[in-house]
């Protein structure tokens, strides 16, 4: 059951995609590859994009242009539920029996990742996140490779940023939680966690105290007050999994987008032509309009922004990021977006960078291969790495 920031996120994510004039995943129809209009996703929270045309009269022209030689051409579904946002893919295929199935295989797939990485609900025979937590202090669980995969990357994402991600930050991140849905559900009484709350929280906090065998695949909580938060890469991760896997089942030429999360397989004509991907604007309230646009091969493209999840205490906004040494939200920027090979890592670093300052976050991503990243402070203004500007679209 989504709580209402959870609700909000949703139905702005649904807004958002009312934007695309997608083919639904029911009932898929063809579009030409060659079509001169491009698929323009959105990673910031929402699957948004410039439409492409999807009259019936394209449809019907389209069997007259593939996309190549080969006779490819672009489809694109959407789906609700797996990690409680939209789903949105565009690949190119032979026809639409093809696609259907590449995306059944898809949703398939993600809804294991999504019930694997769940920190909420358990699930008959699954040993995911919430297994861990409720098992704190009493026994190591035995899981399964994509959560060890899970862990690996959060680790590593800790390291990265000198602790500015932190997994095993869940006491205090429950605390905030429990203070924004009472604050969305009733504002007049909307409230902060107080320091000395969040303190006592911030003693079972610290990952160094998570064990993990590797070997027997088990992970363990050692103090019951303890719990995991993977909120920050867990969408990611999937996401890049998923894109994987479509590939190894045939579909090369594929873009993906999983809430803030998108990731670009070949080209969208199926030779040369990159995907096109909107970085929405965070100071649009609407979500309608772009503040940049990139154009991606084999790289992922993930955004966070403080409009993602918040609440409003005495007229002032508190999002959802968290930084592990205040306990509260910093209040730096509205987005972060990085461009990585990997989006999992990529999904854990935005994090990071929201709570560091621009200088210390570009000295983070100079220790990785092709890591690069664009800031819109608060007053709107956009920074970006030198490396950024080789993908921006003029």
């Amino acid at each position: 059951m989504l709580g209402q920031s959870g609700q909000r996120l949703l139905a702005a994510a649904l807004a958002a995609a009312s934007l695309l004039c997608s083919l639904a995943f029911s009932g898929c129809r063809q579009q030409p590859a060659a079509a001169t209009s491009q698929e323009t996703l959105s990673p910031a929270v929402t699957s948004t994009a410039e439409p492409d045309a999807s009259s019936d009269a394209s449809a019907a022209a389209s069997t007259a242009n593939p996309a190549t030689a080969s006779g490819l051409y672009r489809y694109k579904a959407q789906f609700l539920g797996v990690f409680d946002t939209v789903t949105t893919v565009v690949g190119l295929a032979t026809d639409e029996t093809t696609f259907t199935a590449y995306v059944n295989r898809l949703k398939d797939f993600l809804t294991d990742y999504h019930e694997l990485y769940d920190s909420f609900n358990n699930y008959d025979g699954v040993s995911n996140i919430k297994t861990i937590n409720d098992q704190a202090g009493i026994v190591p669980v035995t899981v399964s490779q994509p959560v060890l995969d899970l862990m690996r990357q959060c680790l590593r994402a800790n390291s990265l940023s000198g602790g500015q991600v932190n997994m095993a930050l869940g006491p205090v991140l429950e605390i905030w939680h429990d203070y924004r849905e009472a604050g969305l559900d009733d504002p007049a009484t909307a409230a902060l966690p107080t320091q000395s709350e969040l303190s006592a929280a911030n003693q079972y906090t610290d990952i160094n105290q998570v064990q993990i065998d590797w070997e027997a695949g088990t992970v363990y909580l050692p103090d019951a007050h303890m719990s995991l938060d993977v909120g920050s890469g867990a969408k990611g991760l999937a996401c890049e999994r998923a894109v994987e896997d479509l590939v190894s089942a045939g579909m090369s030429n594929v873009l993906l987008s999983l809430g803030g999360n998108v990731m670009a397989a070949g080209y969208r004509d199926g030779v040369s032509e990159p995907w096109k991907v909107g970085i929405k604007d965070p100071t649009d309230e609407d979500g309608q309009t772009y503040i940049k646009a990139v154009s991606v091969s084999g790289v992922s493209v993930v955004t966070s922004g403080v409009y993602e999840r918040y609440y409003t205490v005495d007229g002032q906004r508190y999002h959802h990021i968290i930084n592990p040494q205040t306990l509260f939200p910093d209040n730096r920027y509205l987005s972060v977006t990085i461009i990585d090979a990997s989006s999992g890592e990529a999904d854990s670093l935005t994090t990071a960078l929201f709570n560091m300052s621009i200088e210390d976050g570009k000295q983070m991503l100079s220790k990785l291969d092709h890591a690069e990243a664009l800031w819109v402070l608060n007053s709107g203004e956009v920074e970006y790495t030198d490396g950024f500007a080789a993908y921006l679209v003029s």
